[in-house]
């Protein structure tokens, strides 16, 4: 085999090889041996039909075997002895090859770069700490309080107000046509909770049971349905009842309906769940301050195929969005070309700290073990009761997806260990602090 490198720019690399006709022939012979032992032709006894015949009958099957073994045990080889780490599967191109002449073949490919982390005990982070306060818990009540309320039928003939539930008829019309999805009966809408269009339930306000109404709205621009999207639609509604909401007591009683023993119980029950939330949200946070701080310290090359791989993945769910009537606002006065050229720097952001991450895991011989890929699928499964069976089977059957199982577990155990290196201060907030920081992240 011969090896000669014709592109060296960069991290792209393209070799042209070339594997003697004399190994090719010895291939295709070892393998018309190996044929003539189990074949059973018509005329001759079992393994003893001539190689002549079968060479006739069974030579382009098996050159074409051969070649395809060829060119990957070559390749194969060729990556070996230089030492190349291949970022994407190489492109290969036969350029010549007949019966008795030398395989002859390009092979493009794209290697990894070599990255040389920084020391990571010179990183220097905060991590945000707040404790469930008393009125972070009164407020959890509250809302959980609100979720478990009823309401009752206003008897009395009086106008609605913000906070009070109508059982409404309603259908939508777009220039005198009725449109689909737009009708309702019996539905039962809270005023103030922007259940519907902005400006839908502010003009039932003041209605009363029996009233029938217009109601004039236009559809947001980024709305799902593509074709309601930025239009002006008029409903028609009856106001079949007035309902308001049952006061609620919070007390032993409410608790015990909650299935807790008393009040207390319920409130460290919401304490212990909220300082999990925002253990979470503290984790978060600091997690992006270090992927900000090591996107800032390192600035090595990333090979182009991964590079456009990643834009096109990100550019494809902006159009997707876009079909939908759901494209960020933040898109707003600015063309493709500004776009994209900003969604090119975040994925060069994300192929550098992925292959970043990826390097420290290597060196640092960080694995993923079953058991966590296996709870990981668990998870997963549990999101689709009575499916579950089913869907750790899929998994199962696609490697892809189990490694999209693995990847945020890998992603997590080396953002721990750089952690465990780095400096991280702790520093006390308020919650409207730690969710603010995060917010504004």
């Amino acid at each position: 085999m011969q090896v000669t490198e014709t592109l060296n720019d960069g991290l792209k690399r393209t070799y042209k090889v070339v594997v003697a006709a004399a190994d090719i022939a010895k291939k295709i012979d070892f393998e018309l041996d190996d044929l003539a032992k189990k074949a059973n032709l018509p005329g001759f006894r079992p393994g003893k039909a001539p190689k002549g015949v079968l060479k006739k009958r069974f030579g382009q099957a098996v050159m074409g075997d051969v070649l395809q073994r060829a060119v990957q045990d070559s390749s194969s080889q060729a990556m070996l002895e230089r030492g190349l780490k291949p970022a994407m599967q190489p492109q290969i191109e036969v350029t010549a090859f007949d019966e008795g002449k030398d395989l002859e073949y390009n092979m493009s490919l794209e290697v990894l770069p070599d990255i040389v982390p920084v020391d990571f005990k010179t990183l220097e982070l905060e991590r945000l700490k707040a404790e469930p306060s008393e009125a972070d818990v009164a407020k959890a009540l509250e809302s959980l309080s609100k979720a478990q309320r009823k309401t009752r039928k206003v008897e009395e003939a009086r106008a609605a107000k913000a906070g009070d539930t109508l059982v409404i008829d309603f259908e939508g019309f777009l220039d005198g046509e009725a449109f689909p999805g737009g009708k309702g009966a019996d539905h039962h809408l809270e005023l103030g909770s922007n259940q519907f269009v902005k400006g839908f339930e502010d003009q039932l306000i003041g209605k009363k049971a029996g009233d029938a109404c217009e109601v004039n709205i236009v559809f947001p621009a980024e709305y799902v349905n593509d074709k309601l999207a930025g239009k002006p639609a008029l409903f028609k509604v009856t106001v079949k009842e007035l309902r308001e909401a049952e006061a609620v007591t919070l007390d032993d009683e409410f608790a015990k309906g909650m299935g807790f023993d008393d009040l207390d119980t319920l409130k460290k029950v919401i304490k212990d769940q909220l300082a999990k939330d925002y253990g979470r949200q503290a984790r978060a946070k600091l997690k992006r301050d270090l992927l900000d701080k090591l996107a800032a310290a390192h600035s090595f090359e990333v090979p182009p195929g991964m590079l456009d791989m990643e834009f096109q993945q990100i550019w494809g769910q902006v159009e997707a969005d876009r079909k939908r009537g759901q494209e960020d606002p933040e898109h707003k006065g600015k063309t493709d070309d500004q776009l994209k050229e900003e969604y090119k720097a975040i994925a060069l952001r994300r192929v550098r700290l992925g292959l970043l991450l990826a390097e420290v895991g290597r060196a640092n011989d960080i694995q993923v073990a079953p058991e966590e890929v296996n709870r990981a699928l668990g998870e997963q499964a549990r999101r689709f009761p009575g499916q579950e069976r089913q869907v750790v089977e899929y998994y199962r059957s696609n490697p892809e997806l189990l490694a999209q199982l693995r990847a945020p577990i890998f992603e997590d155990k080396v953002v721990d260990f750089i952690l465990e290196l780095a400096k991280v201060a702790e520093k006390t907030v308020t919650t409207e602090e730690l969710f603010k920081e995060a917010e504004a992240a």
